[in-house]
């Protein structure tokens, strides 16, 4: 059939499943990234997260991740919701209203891997969702999904950036894509909007003062400099990607695991302030909030009073 026509088949089967796009890039080191992610980790810009330090070489090298790979398959599956949470009240992001998306996704990609291995032949390969060491946005970027912003998050032209990377990484060869040129041009609306000014430089961001960071991955106290500046985020945060441009052409999903608790969005600041632990466990059953758990969003909460 050939590498161009086992591409067509993959993407077409990718769109089946719900996948927003599907990009192919050549398994090889990321030559561009190896200096790029030692100077972040030097820099400390990883804050507690360690786990980013582990397995440095498999971060930039998918031969070390599966035996004899030739090509990364990247694939994007959108989360913008249809409503939001209501206005005056303590913020999740976006991507934890619904199901938690390592599950949805790692669905999906099986389900395209049995495709990929009835319709082809033996394919062997791994499936990764944001749960072991891959640049998901380098990879995407190169397979032409998109672009990295100024954010550091990846973008498109046509729908923003609300939506979840995942790959497969596998020994087939396929017709591979080329990446997309850079459309942030001299807009800073995400470095001029983030509160705890986390973008230090553009397309760089300091982990250890995200947000994000704070409320889900910090498992000490939140520093008291930043009291005041979190804007309502008490798990995860969207400013950088709420005020981009580019994400006036975000459209909502079409994955039902993705909508919201019917409680979820209509939660007040005190309904927050008084949640039980039986209403968390009941709202989040099975949202990726769960990882910060009762304990972590009261801390978060108490730190926005």
């Amino acid at each position: 059939m050939g590498s161009k026509n086992y591409a067509h088949l993959i993407k077409t089967e990718a769109k089946r499943l719900g996948f927003l796009s599907c990009g192919i890039s050549k398994a090889a080191f990321l030559e561009e990234e190896a200096p790029r992610l030692e100077k972040w980790l030097n820099q400390n810009m990883n804050g507690e997260m360690q786990y980013m330090e582990n397995h440095f070489d498999k971060r930039l090298d998918p031969t070390k991740l599966v035996d004899g790979a030739k090509s990364v398959i990247s694939l994007l599956l959108n989360y913008y919701p249809e409503a939001s949470q209501k206005e005056d009240t303590y913020k999740i992001s976006k991507y934890a209203y619904g199901n938690d998306y390592h599950h949805v996704i790692k669905s999906k990609l099986r389900q395209l891997q049995n495709f990929i291995s009835e319709e082809i032949g033996e394919v062997h390969g791994r499936a990764f969702v944001d749960s072991a060491p891959v640049l998901d946005k380098a990879w995407a970027a190169k397979s032409g999904l998109g672009w990295i912003g100024k954010h550091s998050n990846l973008l498109t032209q046509h729908t923003g950036s609300f939506y979840f990377i995942a790959e497969l990484i596998v020994d087939l060869e396929l017709e591979y894509d080329t990446p997309v040129t850079d459309h942030c041009g001299s807009c800073t609306a995400c470095i001029d909007a983030c509160p705890t000014e986390a973008i230090v430089e553009p397309y760089v961001v300091d982990g250890s003062k995200c947000i994000s960071y704070f409320t889900i991955e910090l498992k000490n106290e939140i520093p008291n400099e930043f009291h005041g500046k979190f804007e309502d985020w008490m798990f995860g945060c969207d400013i950088c990607q709420d005020v981009c441009p580019w994400n006036r052409f975000s459209k909502p999903h079409a994955e039902p695991l993705f909508d919201p608790h019917p409680e979820l969005l209509s939660m007040s600041k005190k309904d927050w302030e008084e949640i039980t632990e039986e209403v968390f466990n009941n709202v989040f059953q099975k949202s990726a909030v769960k990882r910060t758990k009762f304990t972590g969003l009261k801390r978060n909460i108490g730190f926005l009073k």
